[in-house]
């Protein structure tokens, strides 16, 4: 299921799948806060959240903490990040005009501290390089998952599809539901997103819903970087613990010894 975006969001949380909503399959709470320079927004719920900073400016308060936080470019720059227990309140100030804020939230009993992650914490990978003629290379950005944040039910990441490419490929699937929110560099870009055996266009700010145990390839248009944040939530009946299930009958490509066709 895609879930387009026509024109800007508005003011505030725009919610894009909800547990007891659109989506709920989805198994979490997933929307995009914007704001403007001088407004501001406040959370508090009793779920884990994750705020993640696409792009723009805002102040950050919570727990007796303030932080302003910059990001001009998700395309060029590693993701801040923060990340808060249940029943802890968040304020947002807008700093910038234009700014937006991923936020994903999910049922957590466990009480942990809050933790702001800063740039230089993301752990960064290049995947797919040299590998099917960089025609699935990636920017893999890993921000919070079960190694780094095992007390967590959630998991968050972003992945810059170069231009042409292919990612989450070879095609492969996982118990656990997944949500892909997108950007484009031009904002005119748009890509292919595939679940199951359906391929649908996908535009700037478009999400992809995607249900347990469907395959979920992606590409972008050449010409066009394309930008999406990836998020998952560990289940009742299995966390996600980097474990994917290669579809069968891609898996000889994985073979060291694979076999190309290239133009003679």
């Amino acid at each position: 299921m895609i879930v387009h975006q026509k024109g800007e969001f508005a003011e505030g949380y725009n919610a894009i799948t909800a547990y007891e909503g659109p989506h709920a399959d989805m198994q979490m709470d997933f929307g995009i806060i914007r704001l403007s320079a001088g407004t501001a927004y406040s959370n508090k719920e009793e779920k884990e959240r994750a705020f993640l900073l696409i792009e723009g400016s805002v102040k950050l308060s919570w727990d007796g903490k303030e932080e302003t936080v910059t990001r001009n470019s998700c395309f060029d720059e590693n993701p801040i990040c923060l990340h808060v227990p249940k029943g802890m309140e968040v304020r947002f100030t807008g700093m910038a005009d234009n700014t937006e804020i991923c936020c994903e939230a999910v049922h957590n009993d466990n009480v942990f501290e809050a933790k702001l992650y800063t740039q230089d914490m993301c752990v960064s990978d290049i995947f797919g390089k040299d590998e099917l003629g960089n025609t699935s290379i990636r920017t893999v950005r890993t921000v919070i998952d079960d190694s780094i944040a095992p007390y967590s039910n959630l998991v968050i990441g972003e992945v810059i599809n170069h231009p042409g490419k292919w990612s989450s490929y070879p095609p492969h699937h996982h118990v656990q539901p997944e949500v892909y929110h997108y950007r484009f560099l031009p904002e005119t870009g748009f890509g292919v997103s595939i679940i199951g055996d359906q391929a649908e266009v996908i535009q700037h700010k478009s999400t992809s819903c995607v249900p347990g145990n469907l395959v979920h390839p992606q590409c972008s248009a050449p010409g066009y970087a394309m930008y999406y944040i990836w998020l998952i939530p560990h289940t009742k009946e299995k966390r996600w613990l980097k474990d994917r299930t290669f579809d069968e009958k891609h898996t000889w490509m994985l073979q060291p010894d694979a076999k190309i066709w290239e133009p003679k």
